[in-house]
């Protein structure tokens, strides 16, 4: 992945998020000397495994596990300063070393308390789906500019004047929405007083440390979270997160150049899932589809909720290999579908008398869509001790070719199993 022409490589998720990113980074953080996540908030959650231990990383990103490596949190997240340091200490007491190595973009932007509050309480959420972890009010207020930044806990003063407003905004939207709970200035103020200086501490321009990182010719790796589907500006709109998690959003989420952007590895998952509510249009239907999600043990890392599940969306991986402009595919999961007879591809949708081969932007034509399949054999033996392309069946590398063919994108790694060995590497990207 890296090579003397290519030393920053962003991994993106190419459906609706959870599609193994956090595996991908882990693999290929062995030779970074950097990894930087440019966007989303601790409602993400990046599981590794590593021997008989699984670790859940929300906002640190999952390079914190090769000792050496570099890791920050760019200015495009909208951290939350009291999980990233129960994540801190988790890890600590695994015996990762975390001193030295973890750095936080001064920009970023915090999730305070009063935006729990209204997320949780907000009818609004409820029906897109968001996981109540403040991370949409965290990005209004960024946008509307009143939000607060980490480089705020310098000046107490100023904190408490924003925070004053804040809770007051707060309180007026948890009135109308009819909750019983409120905010409070001085419970606020004591929560960021404690983690002030802890937070302080790992401050720093991370923009200018990542330029400086990409000058010397280090090997950089961005890592976003959830996936192109739920980009606000190009995914399934309103059922979308709050931020620009395709690649575009790595560059202004992390404060370098665009130009400095060297390749670009979606991951995808070998069928689709998302999480809440939206369009799925190759949805399955039951018992297949509570089957197929016991195989993957498809729920949240985050929130434990149980994901949908559905046939591979060829239109919506190659629409995301469009936005992206990516240079190579990761698919995991292979091993899920190990088991079964028989296997769909989406290669367009019908609405009505019309065939669709491109992602409509259009949610009320996306509901009617009715997706056209290709049907492919299952292999049905274990593909989870397979190292090379050769010692997978035939079956099921046919099936791969298809997906290749139908994204238009080389297939850069396949993962078979959870553990950093079971992937095998393909094309270089």
């Amino acid at each position: 992945m890296f090579d003397s022409t290519t030393r920053t490589v962003v991994v993106v998720g190419a459906q609706w998020g959870d599609e193994g990113k956090g595996k991908l980074v882990d693999v290929l953080a062995e030779k970074a000397d950097w990894v930087v996540r440019y966007q989303g908030g601790a409602n993400a959650g990046h599981t590794v495994h590593i021997g008989d231990k699984s670790f859940v990383l929300h906002q640190i990103p999952s390079g914190i596990l090769h000792p050496g490596v570099r890791c920050a949190i760019g200015n495009g997240v909208v951290m939350d300063p009291e999980t990233l340091f129960t994540e801190i200490d988790e890890l600590i007491a695994d015996g990762v070393d975390v001193e030295g190595r973890l750095y936080v973009s001064e920009r970023a932007h915090l999730v305070m308390p009063y935006h729990k509050l209204v997320d949780k309480a907000s009818a609004a959420s409820k029906a897109i789906g968001t996981t109540g972890r403040g991370i949409g009010p965290a990005y209004e207020d960024k946008v509307a500019r009143r939000g607060v930044r980490v480089l705020d806990l310098r000046n107490v003063e100023r904190l408490r004047e924003m925070v004053t407003l804040g809770v007051e905004r707060a309180n007026a939207q948890l009135e109308r929405s009819g909750s019983d709970v409120r905010a409070s200035v001085d419970d606020t103020m004591a929560t960021l007083s404690a983690l002030a200086p802890r937070l302080l501490g790992l401050a720093d321009d991370v923009g200018l440390c990542v330029h400086r990182a990409i000058k010397s010719g280090a090997a950089v790796l961005l890592e976003g979270a959830q996936g192109s589907l739920l980009d606000v500006d190009h995914g399934t709109y309103p059922f979308v997160t709050s931020s620009n998690t395709t690649v575009g959003g790595a560059a202004t989420g992390v404060g370098i150049s665009p130009m400095a952007l060297h390749s670009a590895l979606g991951v995808v998952k070998a069928y689709t899932t998302r999480v809440g509510n939206g369009p799925l249009p190759t949805e399955l239907e039951e018992p297949l589809h509570s089957h197929v999600r016991q195989l993957g043990h498809e729920f949240g890392a985050t929130t434990g909720r149980p994901r949908r599940c559905g046939w591979f969306d060829g239109v919506v991986v190659r629409y995301a290999a469009r936005v992206n402009g990516l240079t190579g595919l990761a698919i995991t999961k292979l091993d899920v579908l190990d088991t079964l007879e028989k296997l769909a591809v989406c290669t367009g949708y019908r609405v009505g008398d019309d065939v669709y081969t491109e992602f409509p932007a259009d949610l009320a034509l996306l509901e009617r869509a009715e997706p056209i399949y290709e049907w492919f054999p299952g292999w049905q033996q274990s593909t989870q001790d397979a190292r090379r392309i050769e010692d997978l069946p035939a079956a099921a590398r046919a099936y791969l070719d298809r997906l290749e063919a139908l994204c238009e994108t080389p297939i850069s790694f396949v993962s078979v199993g959870t553990r950093r060995d079971q992937i095998i590497p393909l094309h270089s990207s």
